[in-house]
C-alpha cells in the first residue's frame, strides 16, 4: 500500500510581499544608525589614532632620552604645516614642517618617528585643538610647560546636533583628548562630566 505524499510546502505570493514589507520597514529605521554609527566610529578611530601618537611621542622621548615633538598638520604631503585643525599627526625629532612625507629616519630631517593622515580610515573627522605641536623631555613632560591642560577635541561635521553642548544621549559622540600640564595623556567623553562619569570630560 502506497503512503500518500506530503503535500508541497511552498511560500505564496502574499508572504513574499509582507517578507519584504517588513525588510524594508526594517532598512528605512535601521540605515540612519547605521551610518550615525558608522560616523561616530570615524570620531573614535581618529581620537584613538591621536592619543596613540602622543603616547608614542611620550614613549619615544623617555626611550630617546631626548625631545621629541607631536605635530598636528593640514596635509600629510610635503606641502605640510602645522595646524591646530590639522586631522593628520606627525611624531618626529625636528619641526616636520613642508617635509611630513619624508620617511622615517634618525638622520634625514625632520627625523621622523611615525606619521598619521586621516585619509587613513577617517576622513570626516574634524580636529580642533588648543595646541598644535607638543614636545615631550626625555622625562617625558611637556616642554614648555602650558598653563593649563592640552586639548585636541575631535568631531564630525556630518552628524546632526554639533558638540558645542553635548549631551549624554547626543547622537554625536564627541570626544576630547588632553594633555596634562605634566605630560599624561588622556581620552575623554564630552558627552559626559568626570564628576557623573570615569570617561567624562
Amino acid at each position: 500500500m502506497l503512503g500518500r505524499l506530503p503535500a508541497e510546502r511552498g511560500v505564496s505570493l502574499v508572504e513574499l510581499m509582507v517578507g519584504i514589507a517588513v525588510l524594508a520597514v526594517l532598512m528605512v529605521v535601521g540605515v540612519p544608525s547605521f551610518s550615525t554609527w558608522l560616523q561616530n566610529s570615524q570620531i573614535k578611530v581618529s581620537a584613538d589614532s591621536i592619543q596613540n601618537g602622543l603616547q608614542m611621542a611620550r614613549g619615544e622621548a623617555i626611550r630617546r632620552n631626548t625631545s621629541v615633538r607631536f605635530q598636528l598638520t593640514d596635509t600629510a604631503d610635503n606641502a605640510c604645516a602645522i595646524s591646530t585643525t590639522g586631522a593628520n599627526w606627525v611624531v618626529s625629532l625636528d619641526d616636520p614642517s613642508s617635509l611630513c612625507a619624508t620617511p622615517a629616519s634618525d638622520t634625514v630631517p625632520p627625523r621622523v618617528v611615525q606619521m598619521r593622515a586621516s585619509a587613513d580610515g577617517t576622513p570626516n573627522a574634524v580636529v580642533a585643538a588648543s595646541q598644535a605641536a607638543i614636545v615631550f623631555t626625555g622625562l617625558g613632560r611637556i616642554n614648555p610647560v602650558p598653563a593649563a591642560n592640552i586639548t585636541i577635541d575631535v568631531s564630525n561635521p556630518t552628524i546632526a546636533g554639533g558638540c558645542a553642548t553635548p549631551t549624554a544621549n547626543a547622537a554625536m559622540h564627541c570626544l576630547r583628548v588632553e594633555v596634562s600640564t605634566g605630560g599624561q595623556v588622556r581620552m575623554c567623553d564630552q558627552r559626559f562630566t568626570a564628576a557623573t562619569n570615569p570617561q567624562g570630560c
